[in-house]
């Protein structure tokens, strides 16, 4: 199928606008469609968890609404529009589900850009009892679910093409500093130092206050992404375990269970061998609210009702992946706002 390019007009609802624009949002229900079926085919159930939570997530760069919710007598509670139907979904393999998936609008404040909206959708799915592994499966499947969908043989990000009907490459984070950055990652893990040295090294800026985490991430972003899923998907696997709060470690313990999967340069999803130890989950959390206040200036509570479930919640993995996203790079759209049926103003 050819898609035509989106003009930069607006607003949204102008006809000449729209009719360029519902290909691509016709591809994305025939794509929600087939997401649907895939999932009931393995025996998965669909959820739908509450938009509204204690939390929205305690990750420390990722932002939350706030709303006040009042109560029947007259008084005032807190809730939060969730970033991710994680909590809600785990809370429900601790119930007894065993393979589940949300198709969930989620809510992340201070994001906009090409690939970013501050209320967009998440696919997310879990397996209990199953390794982490099994996901890069089904990302296989539902990268190829997307193609036909939008009758396409590519998925196109700007200048990048993927073949999505190739197996994905699986690809360790130090095995891709290596090859993409000349760093030798294993070398660095939790020397600051040593890593600043090394990002300087390569050219990039480094702060004062840049922590371990933070140059971990401006290498990755810089110069490791734009490489990954080029001609064919990618998995970049196994992440310092400082770089995963929701995994479990893995074998070698310096690094946990933790994939991200990418295409045309562009992160699709984020899968985890889940972590069920609520006290090391807690201290996890403590210190990435701690890492929120230092930049940003507040934090956000923990849901004790999650971390109650954390405690009966079986083996699990799981993953999250921007649905919005992959319609984009089915459709070769420009913009996640030219995916989206009614976009936020």
């Amino acid at each position: 199928m050819t898609f035509k390019a989106q003009p930069a007009l607006s607003p949204w609802w102008e006809k000449g606008v729209y009719a360029d624009k519902r290909p691509r949002l016709q591809a994305r229900a025939r794509l929600r469609t087939a997401v649907r079926s895939w999932f009931s085919g393995q025996g998965f159930e669909e959820v739908e968890t509450a938009a509204l939570q204690t939390s929205p997530g305690n990750e420390a760069h990722i932002g939350g609404f706030a709303t006040d919710y009042t109560t029947p007598d007259g008084g005032a509670r807190r809730y939060y529009l969730h970033s991710s139907p994680e909590f809600a979904c785990k809370k429900l393999l601790a119930a007894g589900e065993t393979r589940l998936y949300a198709m969930a609008h989620v809510y992340r404040n201070g994001e906009r850009g090409p690939l970013h909206h501050p209320e967009f959708t998440m696919l997310e799915w879990y397996r209990a009892g199953e390794p982490y592994e099994v996901l890069i499966e089904d990302c296989a499947a539902l990268l190829a679910l997307a193609a036909e969908a939008a009758g396409v043989g590519a998925l196109v990000w700007r200048a990048g093409r993927c073949d999505p009907f190739l197996p994905p490459e699986r690809l360790s984070v130090s095995e891709a500093f290596g090859r993409h950055a000349g760093v030798d990652l294993d070398a660095t893990l939790g020397d600051r130092a040593t890593l600043a040295a090394e990002a300087a090294r390569i050219g990039l800026r480094v702060s004062a206050d840049d922590t371990w985490s933070d140059l971990f991430s401006k290498i990755l972003c810089d110069r490791i992404e734009p490489h990954l899923g080029m001609g064919r998907p990618t998995v970049l696997d196994l992440y310092p375990v400082s770089e995963a709060a929701l995994a479990r470690p893995a074998a070698d313990p310096r690094f946990a269970e933790r994939f991200e999967l990418y295409a045309c340069g562009v992160e699709l999803a984020n899968a985890f061998g889940e972590l069920t130890d609520p006290v090391e989950q807690r201290r996890r959390f403590q210190g990435e609210m701690a890492e929120r206040r230092r930049i940003y200036g507040e934090d956000f509570p923990l849901d004790e009702d999650f971390l109650a479930a954390l405690g009966q919640m079986p083996a699990a993995s799981g993953i999250a992946m921007g649905f919005d996203r992959l319609v984009m790079l089915a459709t070769a759209a420009r913009s996640i706002e030219d995916v989206l049926w009614t976009p936020v103003p």
